[in-house]
């Protein structure tokens, strides 16, 4: 449900998605990435992924992402401009931080808009806001899925938008992982070493 209801609200509330636009999403393999680039798709929007093996570009792929940019063999914001003839993408989705920042914001196209939603490499560092400026009248926000469904008639939009789409069939869910209870530990250490790809299950 966080998951569905934080793709949803990336999608369709932080900026309202229109056909034809390029996004780019970073973790693209992930529990909210799987979701991000189906529910993008669904918008109309192009999208390029992010991730680190075949395995996850697989993934990326079936859930939507008709590009794919391998971080660990590609400087991703050179892979993007070669992608949209130079152009850059319309935003960015970026649940990594610190360490995809910079290639964020220089993937971006005048006006873009770059969405950090999370810092699973860490926080981002204090920055100049004037090199927005510079870089094309850039744009920045840290979202959370708390002040997306701070109301009861929000929460049921979100919640109501994910699950009718899972029960039509159009937003599909991944298990990626399932771990004893026990091991949670374990799951967290999949976790952080980036070793899962969609969902992952602590089963009591």
């Amino acid at each position: 449900m966080l998951q569905g209801m934080t793709a949803h609200y990336l999608v369709h509330a932080c900026r309202e998605t229109k056909p034809g636009e390029t996004a780019l999403v970073h973790a693209a393999a992930g529990g909210v990435g799987l979701l991000l680039c189906q529910m993008l798709r669904t918008a109309g929007a192009h999208v390029i992924g992010t991730c680190s093996t075949e395995e996850k570009a697989a993934l990326a792929r079936e859930a939507g992402a008709e590009q794919i940019i391998r971080y660990d063999q590609a400087d991703v914001a050179t892979e993007t401009r070669v992608l949209t003839d130079q152009r850059g993408v319309d935003v960015v989705y970026d649940s990594v931080g610190q360490s995809t920042f910079e290639g964020s914001l220089a993937s971006l196209r005048p006006r873009g808009l770059l969405c950090l939603y999370g810092q699973s490499s860490g926080p981002v560092p204090p920055f100049d806001l004037g090199r927005l400026n510079g870089l094309g009248s850039l744009v920045v926000t840290r979202p959370s899925l708390a002040h997306f469904t701070a109301n009861r008639e929000e929460l049921e939009l979100r919640a109501g938008a994910v699950l009718s789409a899972i029960d039509a069939g159009d937003l599909k869910i991944r298990i990626g992982a399932r771990f004893p209870l026990a091991e949670a530990a374990e799951a967290h250490r999949a976790l952080e070493g980036r070793r899962t790809t969609g969902k992952v299950l602590l089963i009591p």
